[in-house]
Formats: structure tokens, C-alpha cells, sequence
């Protein structure tokens, strides 16, 4: 007699696995109770950017993707017709979120939105590092369900409670979606430091710096980044899909122009005070030699 192998259920992943909950007193209608292999949150992400992306910008774009299996792309659009046509485009891939990389002169901004009604937020991109650039020692399956985790402030101020929900259905990999692993083996992390938030992706790990896997011990967890990492600035909160009222502005927010300026003007001081210098130096020295050269008059 050959002995069959017993294959032991996992109970780390076991809310993977178990039938969704429904209420018994509802009507069914002759329906089938949902099962839990059964694909039920349908919303995607939309991702495009507008021309003129620098060669750094598609390489976060590209890593912003690998780390999103709902996501769609589509080809780049003018700044023009971007607040017009997106909504068009989201509706026709079936979209309810999106993110829209628009290019300018001097500075790189992220557009959050939802499809339809809104709202949407305004993002400034800052200290961008791709995964080509650090190569840090973390790694995880592609695709594979993330673990989002906020620190304390993402309950506490207003604007940030808004901003939560937002990346919560953006980044958040619906269960069960074709593309997905069953299982966490990462953690997205969104920080607010100084008015701005800092993107961060770790992989979970055991105290043998090794996957992490069923018999590990939970409070041993270390975490090793991965990437990429990037800074967001928030400029302004819009109550519609790429524009409309704002509903909350951020006065910490300096735009690029102004410290251009601002640069400018301690420029020119400081021109100014060496020509100063100069003159007093050059008086200086005219007097010394006038002293020295006296007596050839006498």
C-alpha cells in the first residue's frame, strides 16, 4: 500500500481561503453563495504620464507598475486634454482610480484622483530613487499582495484621513485578482515627516534575514528595503477629478519659482557685498601706497 503524503493547511494564510460572509436573513434569489477563490473587487488603476517624462520619471512610472497587478497602463497624452480625456479613458478600461504623471519645467507632479466624481489630490515628486539606482538587498514575487501600513498622523489630521482612503484604493491589491499571489511577503509604507510623505517598500523577513514562512516566529519580523523611494510634497486637495474646489491647500508648499527667486535675490547680496569688499580693499591699498610714496614729493 502506498502512503499518501498529508499536506498540512497553512493557518498564516488562512483568511486567504475561507468563504466571504453573507447574511443569512437577505433573500438570495437563487443565487450561489460567493466563493472565496472568486475575484469580487474589480476596481483598477489607471497609470499615464504626459510627454516629455524625463528618463528618470519612466523608470519610477515602470516601478510604480511592477508593484501594482491591477494596474493599466496607457499611452502618453498632452497636458491639454489630459483633465478631458482621462476620464473618458477610465471609463472605457473600466478604471476607478488614477495616476497621472505630468511633466513641467522644473518640477515633477503626481495626480491622485478617482474616477467620475473624485476627489483628487495634487502631489510635487521629490528625491526619486528607482530600483536600477540603489539596489538594496530586499526582495519579493512580483505581484505579490502588499501589507499598507501609516503611521499615527493618517488618523489624526483631516486632510490625511482623505489622503489614506485614497492610497488605500490605489495601492491596495484586490483579493483574489488573477495577476496575485495568495500571500504578504512586502510592506508598503507611507510616513508624513515635515509635511511631506515618504514612500517606502520592505520585504518581510525571519531573524535568519530569510523569507519569511509559516513556523517563523511573527515577533522576530525584520524588515530589508527594496524600493524604489520617492517623497511626496502635497500642493492642494480637489473635490473633483482633476480640478474643481479645492478643499484644502498646503501652506508649507513652496513653489519651484519662488526659490528660484529667493536664490536669486542671496545671489545678487552677495555679488554685492563682495564688490563692496573689493572697494574697501582697493581704498585701503591706494592709501598705504600714498603713505609710502610721501616723501619723494618733499
Amino acid at each position: 500500500m502506498e502512503s499518501k503524503a498529508k499536506v498540512e493547511q497553512s493557518s498564516f494564510y488562512k483568511d486567504e481561503f475561507e468563504d466571504e460572509e453573507i447574511d443569512e436573513n437577505l433573500p438570495q434569489l437563487g443565487k450561489k453563495t460567493k466563493s472565496a477563490g472568486q475575484w469580487i473587487n474589480k476596481q483598477r488603476t489607471l497609470v499615464v504620464a504626459s510627454r516629455g517624462v524625463s528618463h528618470q520619471g519612466r523608470h519610477i512610472i515602470n516601478d510604480i507598475i511592477s508593484l501594482l497587478p491591477h494596474a493599466k497602463k496607457e499611452c502618453k497624452i498632452e497636458k491639454n486634454v489630459a483633465k478631458d480625456e482621462l476620464n473618458e479613458i477610465c471609463f472605457n478600461h473600466n478604471c476607478k482610480n488614477g495616476l497621472y504623471f505630468e511633466h513641467r519645467k522644473k518640477e515633477f507632479v503626481l495626480w491622485m484622483f478617482r474616477a467620475g466624481e473624485g476627489p483628487c489630490a495634487k502631489f510635487q515628486i521629490r528625491n526619486i530613487h528607482t530600483l536600477n539606482e540603489i539596489k538594496l538587498n530586499g526582495n519579493c514575487l512580483k505581484y505579490s499582495r502588499p501589507l499598507l501600513s501609516f503611521d499615527k498622523s493618517f488618523d489624526e489630521v483631516p486632510h490625511l484621513k482623505l489622503l489614506k482612503e485614497l492610497f488605500l484604493h490605489i495601492f491596495n491589491t484586490p483579493k483574489n485578482h488573477p495577476k496575485t499571489k495568495p500571500f504578504y511577503d512586502h510592506v508598503i509604507t507611507f510616513y508624513n515627516v515635515n509635511n511631506n510623505i515618504f514612500f517606502r517598500n520592505y520585504q518581510i523577513m525571519n531573524e535568519m534575514k530569510q523569507k519569511f514562512c509559516n513556523p517563523d516566529n511573527v515577533d522576530k519580523l525584520q524588515l530589508s528595503e527594496i524600493g524604489p523611494r520617492f517623497s511626496l510634497c502635497l500642493m492642494r486637495i480637489l473635490d473633483g477629478p482633476l480640478g474643481g474646489r479645492s478643499l484644502y491647500i498646503n501652506p508649507f508648499y513652496i513653489p519651484p519659482s519662488t526659490l528660484i527667486k529667493k536664490n536669486a535675490e542671496k545671489f545678487k547680496l552677495r555679488k554685492l557685498k563682495d564688490e563692496k569688499e573689493k572697494e574697501t580693499l582697493n581704498e585701503v591699498l591706494a592709501e598705504k601706497r600714498n603713505v609710502e610714496h610721501k616723501w619723494l614729493d618733499e
